[in-house]
């Protein structure tokens, strides 16, 4: 696995080199330490919140697959891994198989190709449902306008939960995961992991049955861990609808207001996709490598193992850098170059292995959709870059204001 030295080195300042997660002033521009991590210290410690880096592809790759030494049963997020906290039953990405493979299973019949196909038609129409209303202004946020607000419509058609409700709902959300800059995420009660707005809707479906992804989980019969034949309760449903949720809104969302960005700071390539829409799917995969809306994953190791001539002990925490990966010139010809054309092949946003994303295909559906329909309304826009403000949570990277200047 290599036998670089990867003890922190000092920059030309003399001060000590430091990638730490929670650092705002990373935010806007990782990049430049990732590709410190990845050429100087492959295999990076941070003494300060205990835990170990790794950034290059090959690395990441290789990691995620492997649950045996990298787990997931307490959280992908640093703080969980840190905290110890017990995580309740059926929060999918937050385990291992086999009571993950148990627990997906019940999900994946929703997320088959064949039924996020079904979906296009209600998901364009509740996109254009939101744009239209916007054709004629001079300017509008896209995160408040859009990107909030498709998403979580979608999330409502499958949990069957009427729009008035939906402002609520990702409010609550959205706040179990925001931190201040700086800030860690604050897990008490959970961190949202069980949302309690969803127990009114699932008690209410209960006696009112639908063809919707609540009803579903509430009857779906499996064969539990113990050999036992039985339904979800009651509990296990909110915390699978709060997991969905709040994943499917949270990156869906990141990943429109990154492709306007981007394409903003592209516009002949932006040009390219209003004349020719059929490269609009290969452009939404390389929104996903080039600005990676979850940029890392913690994994707790449940051995030692070597990397780069060093041992990351049994116990320890370890973060994989998707977004880092993402731009890594060993496996990216000219990875800071964004570019609608490229042969990307295979990359992490969505992770790999067990803990593939469930909602890659819905995503990726709604992404293609979003910029199929704003480029048909508003083909050229600007960003007010003084009115814009990223996101600054543990999970996720994104814009949460995004002003659009239309011409």
């Amino acid at each position: 696995m290599g036998t670089e030295d990867t003890s922190t080195r000092e920059a030309d300042t003399g001060e000590a080199f430091s990638w730490d997660p929670y650092d705002p002033r990373l935010t806007p521009d990782p990049y430049p330490t990732y590709r410190r991590l990845r050429d100087e210290l492959p295999l990076y410690y941070n003494e300060k919140h205990d835990f170990y880096t790794l950034s290059r592809f090959e690395d990441v790759d290789r990691c995620l697959p492997d649950w045996q030494t990298f787990s997931s049963a307490r959280g992908n997020i640093l703080e969980f891994v840190k905290s110890g906290i017990v995580m309740p039953p059926g929060t999918v990405i937050f385990e291992d198989p086999e009571i993950h493979d148990i627990h997906r299973r019940l999900l994946v019949r929703v997320f088959t190709p064949r039924r996020i196909a079904e979906l296009e038609p209600r998901v364009r129409e509740f996109c254009v449902r939101t744009l239209d209303p916007l054709v004629g202004r001079d300017r509008f946020d896209l995160i408040e306008a859009v990107a909030t607000e498709m998403p979580m419509r979608v999330i409502g058609m499958l949990f069957g939960i009427p729009d008035s409700d939906l402002a609520a709902l990702r409010e609550s959300a959205d706040e179990s995961l925001r931190t201040e800059a700086g800030g860690q995420m604050d897990l008490k009660g959970g961190a949202g992991l069980s949302n309690e707005m969803f127990g009114d809707y699932i008690d209410w479906r209960r006696e009112h049955p639908s063809d919707d992804l609540m009803t579903m989980l509430m009857n779906a019969e499996f064969e539990d861990e113990n050999g036992e034949r039985r339904t979800l309760t009651r509990d296990e449903v909110l915390v699978y609808c709060t997991v969905v949720a709040g994943a499917g809104n949270e990156t869906t969302g990141r990943l429109i207001g990154w492709m306007a960005s981007v394409l903003a700071q592209h516009p002949d390539q932006r040009r390219e996709l209003v004349e020719d829409p059929s490269l609009i799917p290969n452009a939404v995969e390389e929104v996903l490598r080039y600005e990676s809306p979850g940029p890392y994953m913690a994994r707790y190791v449940t051995r030692d193992v070597e990397f780069y001539g060093r041992t990351v002990p049994e116990g320890g925490t370890l973060m994989l850098v998707l977004a880092a990966a993402n731009r890594d010139e060993r496996r990216f010809p000219d990875p800071d170059r964004f570019d609608i054309h490229r042969k990307i092949g295979q990359h992490l946003a969505f992770g790999v292995g067990a803990h593939y994303c469930l909602g890659a295909a819905l995503a990726r559906l709604e992404g293609r959709i979003a910029l199929e329909e704003i480029l048909r309304r508003f083909p050229t826009w600007e960003v007010d870059w003084d009115g814009a403000k990223l996101a600054q949570t543990s999970t996720v990277r994104g814009w949460e204001r995004l002003p659009l200047v239309l011409r």
